[in-house]
């Protein structure tokens, strides 16, 4: 029987990932999550789930050993009982032809549904419910309509992947004609320079809004965490998620390697429960590191983004009871003065009409000069006194944390690349390093911290650290002391953020 079959070791834990869009899903944490569904799905005959982005079939492995001993008095044949499951039961979208066949031999236990080993009797075809089917993109102006692809990368011959995953470029019901009370698996994350250039693009989300537009009765999927607080283009996916009050569990990593061995991430992993029929407070349960928090009742919607730790909540709250400004007003947007990272043309010596610019080259910081002439965006910031904050900086779950690089320094007639951001502009020198020794402080870079998931320290990132009067040095201590920080407020921060060493 197949609830009696013995894994040891679980060839579904030994698999090595395909590619960053095939990573494989442990099977503990498939069981962890199904965990989180009501018990009386597995005695329901009728109920119906769907992998939308199945890799290695573990989801629906995992989901029929459950069905298989759920549903045993009620078709206690071994053979009818199977039947019944993979056929009326169980159904999932591949992302590749590949990963088809890999959960086809997980699922069924042949690489074709019909096979002479299949463990399902019924099935007329080699794919059962487990499809895959080559789709185009839909182009419009160079961009995919559905995932929002770029056709110069992705207008591929047939000889290559194109990524156009079914879920989110065909109706469903073309496909499988059958209501799911449950949609559940691991999307593929990101899609490679779907944002322009090098840059990567969001697709989860894209997964987890189709899941929902299919109204099942329950949704849960494994997911990137940066969608709490960040992500470009995830505004709207945030806001909708965070205030439907339809989430009944969350549960987080901030480091991918305690859910994926050997996986790294930055920003960590969380799986969901959404749930149709719910409406309240979510339980939330936050791995810190490799340490398991307790779980406790969040309100999710209670800021535009999601704290994930209460005592740093705690503080935060604290901090915004003085209602004062803050520092994303005076911090410039990304690119500010339209000179991309690569910026090529400059001069390594000053030049009559030329102003400095700060740039890396080769990875390391760098000033040259550029024509003032060439700068058409945020001119009026050329001639003050300013501050350059990175707007990068990348430490893969360093505890405590940096959470930014140094800032700089810049006085008038300068610019910078798209590697700052420009926070100013200042009076005068004196106010200038009042600042930098605010962002300095492991208070400015903490409230920083909780909406920094990525590497990226965009704009909105600043939105929780309040201003400052520019007219002294500031310290930690004086931070303390203004928003009556406690001992264990001051130790929480301390043991989170590392003090910056007077070069950073």
């Amino acid at each position: 029987m197949l609830a009696n079959v013995a894994y040891n070791p679980d060839v579904l834990s030994c698999l090595a990932n395909l590619s960053s869009d095939e990573v494989f899903t442990p099977p503990a944490i498939v069981n962890n999550l199904l965990d989180l569904l009501p018990s009386e799905l597995w005695s329901d005959r009728n109920a119906t789930f769907l992998d939308p982005g199945t890799k290695s079939g573990v989801f629906l492995r995992e989901i029929a050993k459950r069905l298989d001993k759920g549903l045993e008095g009620q078709l206690p044949d071994p053979q009818q009982r199977f039947n019944h499951i993979f056929q009326r039961q169980l159904y999932a979208l591949a992302i590749t032809d590949l990963t088809a066949l890999i959960s086809r031999r997980s699922v069924y236990c042949s690489k074709t549904a019909n096979g002479t080993y299949s463990i399902c009797t019924v099935f007329d075809d080699a794919a059962g419910n487990i499809y895959f089917q080559r789709i185009a993109h839909a182009w419009d102006n160079g961009r995919c309509t559905h995932c929002g692809a770029s056709k110069e990368k992705y207008g591929r011959g047939a000889d290559f992947e194109t990524h156009a995953y079914a879920f989110i470029h065909q109706p469903v019901e073309e496909i499988f004609p059958v209501k799911f009370d449950v949609i559940v698996g691991n999307p593929p994350y990101q899609l490679a320079g779907g944002a322009g250039g090098s840059s990567d693009s969001s697709i989860y989300h894209l997964f987890v809004e189709q899941a929902l537009k299919l109204n099942p009765r329950f949704v849960s999927m494994i997911i990137p965490s940066r969608w709490l607080a960040g992500g470009r283009g995830l505004d709207e996916f945030r806001h909708t998620m965070l205030s439907s009050k339809q989430i009944s569990h969350i549960v987080d990593y901030t480091q991918m390697s305690t859910a994926f061995p050997g996986v790294d991430f930055e920003g960590g992993v969380c799986y969901f429960l959404w749930s149709r029929d719910f409406h309240g407070d979510c339980t939330y349960t936050l791995h810190y590191g490799e340490e398991q928090q307790p779980s406790v009742l969040r309100d999710l919607g209670a800021q535009d983004i999601f704290v994930r730790d209460e005592q740093a909540l705690a503080i935060l709250e604290k901090i915004q009871a003085k209602r004062e400004p803050t520092v994303d007003s005076i911090v410039s947007a990304d690119t500010p003065f339209g000179l991309a990272t690569n910026l090529s043309g400059w001069e390594s010596k000053y030049f009559h009409g030329s102003v400095t610019v700060y740039l890396n080259n080769r990875g390391a910081r760098t000033i040259g000069y550029i024509p003032r002439t060439s700068i058409r965006k945020n001119t009026q910031l050329i001639d003050g006194w300013k501050v350059f904050l990175p707007e990068a900086y990348g430490e893969r779950g360093a505890i405590p944390a940096m959470v930014l690089g140094p800032a700089i320094i810049a006085p008038p007639k300068s610019v910078c690349t798209q590697t700052y951001l420009v926070a100013g502009t200042f009076k005068n020198k004196s106010e200038a390093l009042s600042f930098r020794s605010y962002a300095s402080t492991r208070t400015f870079r903490f409230l920083v911290s909780l909406r920094k998931i990525t590497q990226h320290a965009l704009r909105s990132t600043y939105s929780w650290v309040p201003q400052q009067t520019w007219d002294q040095i500031w310290t930690d201590a004086d931070l303390y002391k203004k928003y009556g920080l406690s001992k264990d407020d001051i130790s929480f921060i301390e043991a989170n953020i590392r003090a910056k060493a007077d070069n950073e």
